[in-house]
């Protein structure tokens, strides 16, 4: 069995998924499998992966969906599935530089080197957005989006996911977790939905090095924007603002429900005043936020929540 399972959902991808399989496929560190679960594809994404499936019947496994489940449930049960020690997730439009999987790696066994293997654990990177013919637009995600990578914390990613999806790796202990009960209905995204599971249980680690080039186009389900855009969305689209923020709130709820029997009691109480901000006070609320800490990246992200909440 290989050390590593790397998850790929698909969905009318044909235009960009061989360039993705083949970078995979040049990776430095050999030791994984791809699975990859097509979730209901209509243009020729599934012959196109037949054909890896058929060259490479020990690396690559094509699973197609009964159902059309969506992104989010498709990776998160891809994921429930796994046997592997460690499990990466993988969009099908990007393309992973050589020392991805090597580099991620060694990161998270350092890290369970320091906690141990029981403890749940997500390692996730930086990236280089670019544009559909991969021509660069910016060199780091989270330099060009003004994100803070390194406020992982409970309390910071109920307010605000930190984690690009296509980078992360998490190992056997956080898919213990999530296997433990059912899965989510109400969870924004995967990536955001793991990085609960690891802030709650256990650790996040990030490496401050762009693995892989994030690519943008038409077709994105969900990727990366500029800051002056965010900012001009936020102003113009308050309501919505507001009604993401509920969303947030419903994850948290639903995140309690599943697993509230077994978190400590201060991850319990984070989770709690999250979920009870809307019955606060008008200063009350601003109040929780600050003491708390359920904040976003920067002054004008935060800025605009204080006017929202």
């Amino acid at each position: 069995m290989s050390t590593v399972a790397i998850i790929m959902t698909t969905y009318n991808g044909e235009q960009y998924v061989e360039a993705q399989i083949d970078s995979i496929l040049d990776s430095s560190y050999q030791d994984f499998e791809l699975f990859i679960y097509d979730d209901g594809s209509k243009d020729q994404t599934i012959a196109m992966i037949r054909r890896y499936e058929k060259e490479y019947p020990l690396k690559v496994h094509i699973v197609q969906n009964e159902d059309n489940l969506g992104v989010s449930r498709n990776f998160l049960q891809a994921l429930g599935k796994t046997t592997m020690d460690y499990v990466m997730f993988c969009d099908q439009d990007d393309v992973w530089k050589v020392n991805k999987i090597a580099l991620t790696l060694k990161r998270m066994r350092h890290m369970e080197g320091q906690s141990g293997k029981d403890i749940p654990l997500a390692v996730f990177t930086d990236a280089n957005v670019v544009d559909k013919d991969l021509n660069e637009m910016h060199c780091s995600f989270f330099c060009s989006n003004h994100l803070n990578p390194r406020k992982t914390d409970l309390a910071h990613l109920l307010m605000e996911n930190k984690l690009i999806g296509c980078t992360v790796m998490v190992n056997a202990a956080l898919r213990k977790i999530l296997r433990s009960n059912q899965y989510p209905e109400r969870e924004k995204y995967h990536d955001i939905w793991v990085a609960l599971i690891a802030a709650s249980f256990g650790r996040i680690g990030f490496i401050n090095e762009r693995t892989l080039l994030y690519r943008q186009h038409e077709g994105n389900l969900v990727g990366g924007t500029s800051f002056s855009s965010y900012f001009r969305n936020r102003l113009k689209f308050l309501q919505k603002q507001k009604a993401t923020i509920v969303a947030l709130e419903s994850q948290a709820e639903e995140f309690l429900t599943l697993y509230g029997e077994i978190l400590a009691e201060e991850k319990r109480t984070i989770i709690e005043t999250f979920i009870k901000l809307p019955e606060a006070g008008f200063c009350q609320r601003r109040y929780l936020l600050l003491k708390m800490g359920y904040l976003k990246s920067g002054l004008v992200r935060n800025a605009g929540l204080f006017i929202i909440i």
